[in-house]
């Protein structure tokens, strides 16, 4: 049976203010050709200046990935010419990476794996060629933005943990804070190798590339089609030549770029005008101390605290409600805390198409309506009401339930009156309390709650609602 074996290549530009090896503003997404120096276009006689920033940065993605450290680095020229690389050359790590042999631990379908990281290296971005009708024009923003590339080991061997690895990647390496890796912008770009061969064998098969996929989804896509197509050239008699094929997205197929007729001839040597760089233990354990919570830990505080799985995921996927519980779980109840930034909040934010930062919401403001919440005092129900006044005011919350008549009933002399009133007009779900039936309690529960036209304690009716049934 011929099974896939897929490795991963992943180029991550890094959110640094300035350029790795020049001072030009790190900002590519600004007008063209406005942020760009004599060291960005190769200009004789410039010398480039190592950006200390982009090392602290990729030490971060090499601890946080559990790799090796090289503790003496230096860096490579890798030649080649093509229109976007002004040098001629760009500079990269060949022999010393900053990271390597480390790895990521993804699950998929409940299975825990180690995918291997072969290594991560530091280097710069080209400049970005883009293609129209009257020729190719460039934009030299782009040129020197800092990259770190990622390279898995040929670990994975199906769809799922590809997306899996990569999602692993993307969340780390956003929490960490080094890049904003929105693949869909090409602040992370991917391409995959993928290979069959006889499962069980040690010998692999002839290794195809797929270039620049555009979404994380459609690496899964791609993985896909290729193997069917590998699988049925193979299981037809034919044979397959190492070649570089992109994904159309519009076709869900892959398409041929190139043959790859000889291996790339680079003609590396190191870097005459970067000196070594040697990584002290205090420098590497300063960054260490200095990490973040990532994805990993914060998971098992949300499972440890009986947070929901569904509510976990929404927050690991926004690290903005991620962050903001992080300030506020010492402060109320984080259950609570979750579930209301993850629910009505959450929906608040999206209708209105605005961040949680842009709310000018006091973390104070915020624990007393998880207290309300935490209490009864305000019902889910009320919550969708009070919430838009609430953020778009700057009134106490119990101010806004006065004004909103919410403010509950929890009179007991009051409330066992309402109680006693229900029970009397519903002899048929005593009975049905008496036979050991649940439906019974929340029937009657919904008529009080009814009753007092929803401002009832409900844990308080509840309480006496129970008391009194028992009494029959």
């Amino acid at each position: 049976m011929l099974v896939p074996t897929i490795g991963i290549e992943v180029h991550v530009e890094l959110k640094s203010k300035s350029k790795v090896y020049s001072t030009s503003k790190n900002a590519f997404s600004n007008e063209p050709n406005t942020f760009v120096n004599e060291i960005d276009l190769g200009y004789p006689g410039t010398l480039p200046k190592l950006n200390k920033e982009v090392i602290n940065m990729a030490l971060k993605a090499s601890i946080a990935c559990h790799c090796h450290i090289n503790k003496r680095m230096h860096w490579d020229r890798k030649n080649y010419f093509y229109p976007d690389l002004p040098k001629g050359y760009q500079i990269t790590q060949q022999d010393t990476p900053i990271g390597y042999d480390g790895y990521l631990e993804i699950n998929v379908d409940g299975q825990k794996k180690k995918i291997g990281m072969e290594r991560i290296h530091i280097e710069e971005d080209t400049c970005k060629s883009i293609h129209g009708l009257s020729g190719t024009m460039l934009n030299f923003n782009r040129a020197g933005v800092p990259l770190i590339e990622v390279v898995s080991k040929p670990d994975m061997k199906s769809d799922k943990e590809a997306v899996a690895y990569l999602e692993t990647l993307r969340e780390t390496l956003l929490y960490l804070g080094i890049s904003d890796v929105k693949i869909e912008e090409g602040s992370m770009r991917c391409d995959c190798n993928i290979s069959l061969s006889e499962e069980g064998s040690d010998k692999l098969g002839t290794k195809i590339e797929i270039k620049n996929i555009g979404s994380i989804s459609n690496v899964g896509l791609a993985i896909l089609y290729e193997t069917k197509r590998q699988r049925e050239i193979l299981e037809n008699g034919g044979t397959l030549k190492e070649e570089t094929r992109r994904f159309d997205d519009h076709t869900g197929t892959t398409i041929l770029m190139r043959v790859k007729e000889t291996g790339n001839d680079y003609r590396y040597f190191p870097e005459p005008d970067i000196p070594y760089v040697e990584l002290s233990d205090e420098w590497i354990q300063d960054v260490e101390n200095n990490m973040p919570v990532l994805p990993t830990e914060l998971r098992n505080y949300y499972r440890e605290v009986g947070i929901n799985e569904n509510a976990i995921q929404t927050l690991i996927s926004n690290i903005e409600l991620s962050k903001y519980l992080e300030e506020v779980k010492k402060l109320c109840n984080p259950v609570v805390a979750a579930n209301f930034l993850t629910g009505d909040l959450l929906s608040y934010l999206n209708k209105k198409e605005c961040s949680l930062e842009s709310l000018h919401m006091s973390k104070e403001g915020f624990c007393k309506v998880v207290s309300l919440l935490e209490e009864k005092k305000l019902s889910s129900k009320q919550l969708k009401d009070f919430l838009p006044v609430f953020l778009e005011s700057k009134k106490e919350p119990e101010e806004i339930m006065k004004e909103l008549g919410m403010v509950q009933i929890t009179d007991e002399n009051a409330l066992l009156s309402m109680v006693k009133e229900v029970i009397e007009k519903n002899p048929n779900s005593v009975e049905d309390f008496k036979n050991g039936l649940d439906r019974a309690v929340k029937y009657l529960m919904g008529q009080i709650m009814k009753e007092s036209k929803g401002k009832a304690n409900p844990q308080l009716v509840m309480e006496l609602l129970v008391q009194e049934l028992k009494k029959y």
